[in-house]
């Protein structure tokens, strides 16, 4: 939600904030700052532990995302929003340590499947509701962060504490075997997968209304209905895991992408519409919480900390990157079709990568 949030009521923001950048750096900046960020929260983990960390980074999510609806100066706007980016980041990776920490083997495989499903379920509320309340108020999505507290009050009163023990700073990380490939093709594939996925958001709230006429709420609920699709895709995960491989479901996640974007590319109807919500919602089940996954597997308690940060810059790292898909053109068909075949080029390289690293 840090920043698809506010993306339905963009349109609204524009017209009321006199931006001095693209306004789909509002939704991305943040990215910029898990980025650069990430490094240092890895280390941060290991440090404090998971849920010092995890209280640490709600209270400033919670006032800096609040905030920017009240920010007019375009420097201080960017500052606030990429240091939200680094509060993003210190509550993803402990909460995914958190998981780690409790679950091994299948359980922890169902457990960070319900985490992408968690995940995916808070964008479908919390755009559904940021659409609504654009239409009442433009600054009104804003304060939609504020539930960073709420969220702060569950976890010092309900979460149990972990038997994680504080790792000294020098101390000597474990070898990781051969680890070392298979964490790059991780880190490359979970950032072009994410990249692909933010296209849509960076470019559906103002082609929708261009094309289609749509309303903030409509766009709200379409794009909330792509993250209901992600959450039955990401329910499936561990099945298909088991049929196929891990590797091979990922491969299909970006073949999935690339549908998405070919039918949205053809798009004259809502019926297209709502099959490219499908696809793309697949794409996003099948890739980034399956990574997430392959991402702890291939992690010790020593380097964990290292590689979730990693992961963290792969995800947010192609959510960024995906606000300069508008330079392809001004045309949103070329946008959609360049959009599919990168999909495609990248599946078949991902495939190529993980084939090479399995032997």
């Amino acid at each position: 939600m840090v920043g698809t949030v506010i993306a339905p009521s963009l349109s609204g923001i524009v017209a009321h904030k006199n931006l001095g950048f693209s306004p789909s750096w509002l939704i991305t900046l943040p990215s910029l700052g898990v980025v650069l960020f990430a490094p240092i929260i890895g280390k941060l983990l290991n440090k404090l532990g998971t849920l010092k960390l995890l209280t640490l980074g709600l209270v400033p999510y919670a006032i800096l995302g609040f905030l920017g609806a009240f920010i007019t100066n375009d420097i201080v706007l960017i500052i606030d929003r990429i240091l939200l980016g680094a509060a993003t980041v210190a509550i993803q990776v402990s909460v995914t340590a958190y998981i780690a920490d409790f679950f091994t083997g299948e359980a922890r495989m169902k457990m960070i499947a319900w985490q992408g499903m968690a995940i995916e379920l808070g964008g479908v509320v919390f755009l559904a509701i940021g659409g609504f309340l654009g239409e009442i108020h433009w600054q009104i999505p804003f304060y939609i962060y504020l539930t960073g507290f709420l969220c702060l009050i569950l976890v010092v009163g309900a979460l149990p504490k972990p038997n994680r023990k504080v790792i000294p700073e020098k101390v000597v990380e474990e070898p990781e075997a051969n680890h070392g490939l298979k964490v790059r093709i991780i880190f490359m594939a979970s950032l072009l997968a994410m990249m692909l996925f933010f296209v849509g958001f960076v470019t559906l709230p103002l082609y929708l209304p261009e094309t289609f006429g749509f309303t903030e709420s409509e766009i709200g609920y379409l794009m909330a209905f792509i993250s209901v699709i992600a959450i039955v895709t990401a329910s499936q995960m561990p099945k298909m895991v088991k049929v196929f491989s891990d590797r091979k479901v990922v491969v299909l996640g970006f073949l999935f992408f690339m549908l998405g974007y070919f039918v949205l590319s053809l798009s004259g109807s809502v019926l297209f519409l709502v099959l490219t919500t499908i696809f793309i919602g697949i794409g996003f089940g099948f890739t980034i919480p399956l990574l997430n996954l392959m991402m702890i597997e291939a992690s010790t308690i020593h380097n964990q900390g290292k590689h979730l940060g990693l992961f963290s810059m792969g995800v947010f790292g192609g959510q960024f990157l995906s606000t300069f898909i508008k330079y392809v053109s001004e045309n949103y068909t070329a946008i959609y079709t360049v959009s599919s075949g990168l999909a495609l080029l990248i599946a078949v390289i991902i495939y190529f990568m993980f084939k090479k690293e399995s032997k």
